[in-house]
């Protein structure tokens, strides 16, 4: 890579790390030392190909002053928790919308074959879901309580038991993506198709409103949550397959760490999802209206901490560079 190509493709991170260190700009204490890492990554890299340069000089200084800021003078601040959320992780999750997109469009696709596969072959829903499911649920409908199955357990064992299952499913989607990606489009794959054949089924039966009204109140957070496990699997595979300027093991150790820092910020979504599963979803006479009113909050919480909120962070930090 030419040294002008170089200097275009990093100045905005290192713009960003220096008026961090100026304190011109507030940046989490992570995040800081993350943007160090990246830095000495960046100054090897111009000290191997651009030696003597002016960009080599400009890095050692920064990385120098960098050095003496984070490791003598690092402190942890008190408020850390409050940072990750409110800045930290929608900072660092804004450089990875493709790979939420990309998460998105494959799980979407896999559901439209999940549904398309149940329309046309007479027991892939059962080859899917099971024949106990189906002929419960088939047991249901002919009482008039479709969504039966939403009532059968208790509140909190439900609760529980529904949260650690969807976090163990994200979990795989997430530690599968070590399989350059595969395993992840794998479970991405499983979770797409049973869902697909899951509201067809609903379809058929002429009940696709009253399935969806109800289990899209908790199923709207749960789905979109694993699509986002299934993005930090990507940011794990990606670290592995797409070095770019950093070593394959820097590299590798920062897609672990990114994702790891996606993962985390999905449990509590998921601890929101199963209690709605739990203690929400249950109440199949509740109004449409509420219904709706829930799954449109559950949507627009996603949307915005996820998509809207990132760009809003980065459009203000790329504000407060040029004032500086």
């Amino acid at each position: 890579m030419r040294e002008a190509a170089f200097v275009k493709q990093n100045k905005d991170k290192w713009v960003t790390f220096e008026n961090a260190l100026s304190n011109k700009t507030e940046i989490a204490p992570n995040l800081l030392s993350d943007l160090y890492i990246e830095i000495t990554d960046h100054l090897s890299y111009a000290k191997t190909f651009y030696p003597g340069s002016n960009t080599e000089f400009y890095l050692n200084g920064i990385a120098s002053q960098a050095h003496r800021q984070i490791y003598k003078t690092k402190k942890e601040s008190k408020n850390r928790i409050i940072s990750f959320w409110k800045i930290e992780f929608p900072t660092l999750f804004y450089q990875y919308q493709k790979e939420l997109l990309i998460a998105f469009l494959v799980f979407s696709f896999f559901t439209a074959v999940g549904a398309f596969s149940a329309a046309n072959e007479g027991d892939f829903v059962r080859s899917i879901l099971g024949d106990g499911y189906v002929n419960m649920t088939i047991e249901n409908i002919e009482k008039g309580d479709p969504m039966a199955v939403y009532k059968q357990q208790g509140e909190f064992n439900m609760f529980l038991g529904i949260t650690i299952n969807n976090i163990r499913v994200a979990l795989m989607a997430f530690v599968y993506g070590i399989l350059l990606g595969i395993g992840t489009l794998m479970i991405m794959l499983q979770n797409g198709i049973m869902l697909g054949s899951f509201q067809y089924f609903f379809y058929d039966k002429g009940l696709l409103w009253e399935s969806v009204r109800t289990i899209w109140i908790h199923g709207t957070i749960e789905i979109s949550v694993i699509i986002i496990a299934g993005c930090a699997g990507l940011v794990l595979a990606g670290g592995m397959l797409f070095p770019g300027t950093y070593s394959r093991l820097a590299s590798f150790k920062r897609g672990v760490v990114d994702g790891l820092k996606i993962m985390l910020s999905t449990v509590p979504f998921f601890i929101i999802a199963g209690f709605l599963e739990g203690f929400v979803t249950r109440h199949t006479e509740m109004p449409d209206w509420l219904a709706i009113f829930i799954i449109a909050s559950s949507l627009a919480l996603i949307l915005f901490y996820y998509v809207i909120y990132p760009h809003q962070i980065h459009k203000k930090q790329l504000h407060e560079n040029r004032l500086h």
